[in-house]
């Protein structure tokens, strides 16, 4: 029989340090009040209990999900993580209470507030990951494209796929600002890597006129007479406007202002503090540590 505690578990804020705090809580048959990330903000005065990442406990805990609840169920935990779902450690625990409990039909369970708030999340997450397959704009610095995106969830695993199989003989970087990670590619071999704080380089002649050309196109084949402003910005929401040329000023589109962009662009999203990856492709770090 699980007891509530009075407790914080603290954790790395890697995905397999919150599966050590599933185990922590059947090892002790405790509930703890919350769980949040070392370094995150942790809103109420308990006492905090550090629950050390143990790569072992970890696969104990992976490996019983598609035993005990199903494929479907792991993945939907995995997914779960990378969202920004508000308090989503303890979304997680509560639904994998629910799943060790019910096994597979806890999929089912929609009208359930703890597997519906999790469906929801991991949805968002889809969505706003789909959306970036088409909205992520790409600038060549010599030997590699890189481009900047400021998601709410954390979508580089979940686009890797997407980009990796599209640009199979290029090097390129997808940097995440907003978690501080960055996808990186050169043929043959990728990682996600942790990235804080890069600046891309200013384009070259041969890259602003490229730029030139898309917005040119970009507006030479919309009609003007059909125009819907509403209409765009529900399918191409604001808060992606800062990264993509073609809506930042030129040919009577006006770049966003720097009140919208505050409010549109800079989501409050707790930043994953580690990535445990492979090391860097060598033309990547190049662009990285040697700006153009």
């Amino acid at each position: 029989m699980f007891k509530p505690s009075a407790l914080a578990y603290t954790y790395d804020g890697s995905f397999e340090g919150l599966l050590c705090c599933v185990f922590e809580s059947y090892a002790w048959k405790e509930i703890p009040l919350t769980i949040h990330a070392d370094g995150g903000e942790q809103g109420l005065l308990l006492e905090a209990k550090w629950i050390e990442t143990d790569m072992d406990k970890a696969a104990r805990v992976l490996k019983s999900l598609p035993l005990r609840i199903g494929r479907e169920a792991e993945e939907l935990v995995r997914l779960g993580f990378w969202s920004c779902a508000p308090d989503k450690e303890m979304l997680l625990l509560n639904f994998l209470y629910l799943g060790f409990q019910h096994g597979r039909k806890v999929m089912n369970m929609l009208a359930d507030d703890t597997v519906n708030a999790l469906m929801k999340a991991v949805q968002q997450l889809r969505h706003e990951a789909h959306l970036y397959t088409g909205f992520v704009r790409f600038s060549v610095y010599g030997p590699v494209m890189a481009a900047v995106i400021e998601p709410q969830g954390y979508v580089l695993p979940v686009i890797r796929e997407h980009f990796c199989d599209r640009f199979q003989g290029e090097s390129f970087m997808i940097y995440d600002q907003t978690h501080g990670a960055a996808l990186i590619h050169e043929p043959g071999r990728e990682a996600i890597v942790p990235l804080s704080g890069w600046t891309p380089p200013d384009p070259d002649e041969t890259e602003e006129a490229y730029r030139r050309l898309w917005t040119g196109f970009y507006h030479a084949i919309g009609i003007k007479e059909r125009r819907n402003d509403r209409l765009r910005s529900s399918k191409m929401p604001k808060r992606y406007w800062k990264h993509m040329v073609e809506m930042n000023g030129g040919d009577g589109m006006p770049a966003l202002t720097a009140a919208q962009r505050k409010k549109a662009l800079q989501p409050e999203v707790p930043a994953i503090p580690e990535v445990r990856e492979t090391p860097a492709p060598s033309a990547v770090l190049q662009l990285i540590d040697n700006p153009i």
